[in-house]
């Protein structure tokens, strides 16, 4: 709900401020009533959420570029290290055969090693080993409106929780969407394609978007859907309004999304509602201009639009609303001069829903 103080309210606006509360609190869209938390709260919901809902591990399978260690017991000669070809397969001395690897768990290929090293008659009663030294055959890469922008290896199902987690979760910026890009379908059993396939590697991307607010508030499989190697992980980044000032909550505010509107009551509403010093009459919105670089003022007469004498302001991303207050007359000369020092250590905000 949105919270003014009643005995801080100024005479001569109090009645339409006033107004403006109940208005505001029985509004359908309710969104003095949101439920507002920082990005450190998201990810740390992030975080639980992610540790509760694991997927089972499962075995790992083999794909292009990874290094594998083969140990076959007592044959010393046979034992090496050996990388998985792009296209999914290896070489060992003495096999006058390439072993397809791609596809396999390090277990079906020890048996596999192990058949092939009897049947050409190696060695009569094989025991291999296989580990794998160096994964590089399933990158999830995650990017866009993140802590830590990052490559990680699956080796086993992750859902996107897991794959936000590991990435920091979401920066202070972060919209409300994360995309999923995936140009190879998983096959079935979990396993990604055939990487030496090339009508794999021409296929079209198929995008999934999930609402980050979905996946939060359930959690369900619905949402947490599982990624796979080869997927891109993006978080597109939102725009922020600023208010700062003679208002009781300063701070950031993160735009959900490119269609969501932000105005000037609404960002006062946010901020829980003007100080008893506010001069509401003697506001000003800080707008960098797109063609100058420059950063203009634009007058704003917060009494007026309160009491219906003017139509709301919409605030576009990047603006600053700045509700001076009995003090503040000097700091307005020279805005232009101080708009990054009035950002500078604000609180980013996010709207629940």
């Amino acid at each position: 709900m949105l919270l003014v103080s009643g005995g801080n309210i100024r005479p001569g606006w109090g009645v339409s401020l006033g107004l403006l509360v109940l208005a505001v609190a029985f509004s359908p869209f309710a969104w003095a009533q949101q439920k507002v938390e920082t990005a450190q709260d998201v990810n740390a919901r992030i975080q639980a959420l992610s540790e509760a809902r694991r997927f089972p591990a499962g075995d790992y399978s083999i794909g292009g570029g990874d290094l594998l260690k083969i140990e076959v017991f007592d044959v010393p000669d046979l034992s090496r290290e050996v990388r998985v070809t792009e296209s999914g397969y290896i070489s060992l001395p003495l096999i006058p055969v390439r072993i397809r690897a791609a596809g396999l768990s390090a277990f079906q290929l020890e048996e596999k090693l192990a058949e092939l090293l009897q049947v050409h008659g190696l060695v009569s009663h094989p025991q291999v080993t296989v580990f794998l030294t160096e994964q590089r055959s399933q990158p999830i890469t995650i990017i866009g409106a993140v802590r830590s922008p990052k490559v990680i290896q699956a080796v086993r199902p992750m859902t996107i929780l897991e794959v936000l987690s590991e990435a920091g979760g979401i920066s202070d910026d972060a919209g409300a969407l994360v995309l999923i890009t995936r140009h190879t379908p998983p096959a079935a059993g979990g396993s990604t394609a055939d990487p030496a396939s090339k009508d794999d590697a021409r296929s079209p991307a198929q995008i999934f978007t999930i609402r980050l607010n979905d996946l939060l508030e359930s959690g369900s499989p619905e949402f947490n859907v599982p990624v796979f190697g080869g997927d891109i992980i993006s978080v597109p980044r939102a725009g922020i309004v600023y208010v700062a000032g003679a208002v009781e909550r300063p701070g950031g505010f993160v735009l959900q999304s490119d269609r969501e509107e932000m105005t000037a009551l609404k960002v006062i509403a946010l901020a829980q509602g003007l100080r008893g010093s506010a001069k509401p009459g003697e506001a000003v919105i800080i707008r960098k201009n797109p063609d100058t670089g420059q950063n203009q003022e634009i007058d704003l007469n917060l009494n007026k639009i309160m009491s219906r004498k003017a139509e709301d302001v919409r605030l576009l991303p990047n603006d600053i609303l700045f509700v001076p207050d009995s003090t503040g007359k000097k700091v307005l000369k020279r805005m232009g001069e101080v708009a990054l020092g009035i950002t500078s250590g604000l609180v980013i905000i996010r709207g629940g829903r």
